[in-house]
């Protein structure tokens, strides 16, 4: 039986969002079960307004479920991405994250498997240092974290980012870096899989 992954994501434009359901697709092609997860928006009306984008995208996955901590609770691994800000994953993520305490405190997130994925608009926009700043969470949850690595081709034909699938640029994400995205759920849903039929 395959392992439960929940993909939790934040995405103003939709770039995040395009990875987040890339990953999903992979980690089901290795027989996980998803549950793709946004977390809520936290941004004034005003500031979304003003970016016909980020409107557009806040009513287009209106009908993505919101994540909550029964997510992580019933999971048995977990794929969080964020779009770079300063370098660092954005406020609506972080919010999520810092309402995990009481979880953390049980360990309920302990030796599971964990990866990131991020993107920015620009090609140093902050996507590594985003990556390895959410990987802080996971150490202190004591999760295990699962980088893609360079250990599939497809990870070279999207930039080469061996932290993390990673977008750069206000386009739309490329095939391959979708491809790599697929390739990082899947690789987090095998290693979930394997940990799991050994409990």
């Amino acid at each position: 039986m395959g392992a439960k992954v929940a993909v939790i994501y934040y995405s103003s434009t939709g770039n995040v969002h395009q990875l987040a359901n890339a990953v999903a697709e992979g980690a089901e092609k290795a027989g996980a079960e998803v549950r793709l997860r946004r977390v809520p928006e936290l941004a004034p009306e005003a500031a979304i307004d003003a970016n016909p984008a980020w409107r557009a995208h806040v009513e287009e996955t209106k009908d993505v479920e919101v994540a909550t901590l029964d997510d992580l609770v019933w999971a048995d691994a977990y794929a969080l991405g964020s779009p770079t800000r300063f370098g660092n994953i954005a406020a609506q993520l972080k919010q999520f994250i810092d309402t995990t305490g009481g979880l953390w405190a049980q360990g309920v997130m302990t030796d599971k498997p964990a990866t990131g994925f991020t993107a920015s608009s620009n090609a140093h926009g902050g996507n590594e240092s985003t990556t390895l700043a959410l990987y802080n969470t996971f150490h202190h949850w004591g999760s295990i974290i699962v980088a893609p690595g360079y250990s599939d081709p497809v990870v070279y034909a999207a930039g080469g980012n061996p932290y993390g699938t990673s977008h750069a640029g206000r386009e739309a994400v490329t095939e391959a870096t979708l491809a790599a995205a697929r390739y990082q759920g899947e690789r987090l849903a095998g290693i979930a899989a394997r940990l799991q039929a050994t409990k």
